[in-house]
């Protein structure tokens, strides 16, 4: 990898570290104004948010929401970069609000706009993430 793609690597991994301590703050600073979140999917909720205050008002305070208050912990298994496209593979554990365990894992594929993230698609195990939705 080059250093661009290093510091890609770099900033996504501190978008998993925001991510994991629930700062959403940080997490809309690291966000384009512009940014899609999409979630490949077939769980109940949204499957793409469009613009950060979106995706970090709407959609991950909702998503938080269904865990206790720290949870879920995101754990970085691998990140590498080509150009602008970042790709990672990641693993959420932590308790939901009904006390269920949950732990799933995720892989990622990000697109950069200079040091923002400007296009985030999600896949996980929707299997897994539909038997544990309890509304």
């Amino acid at each position: 990898m080059n250093e661009a793609e290093l510091r890609g690597c770099d900033l996504v991994r501190a978008f998993f570290s925001a991510l994991s301590d629930g700062d959403l703050e940080a997490m809309r600073l690291l966000l384009h104004p512009d940014a899609t979140w999409e979630v490949m999917r077939a769980v109940p909720g949204e499957r793409l948010s469009v613009g950060r205050d979106a995706i970090v008002d709407g959609f991950l305070g909702t998503v938080r929401a269904r865990f206790v208050p720290g949870d879920p912990k995101v754990t970085v298994r691998t990140v590498f970069a080509s150009g602008d496209v970042v790709a990672a593979e990641t693993q959420a554990d932590g308790t939901m609000l009904d006390g269920s365990e949950y732990h799933n894992r995720y892989a990622w594929v990000i697109e950069l706009d200079g040091s923002m993230l400007r296009a985030v698609r999600e896949y996980m195990d929707t299997a897994y993430a539909r038997a544990s939705y309890h509304p």
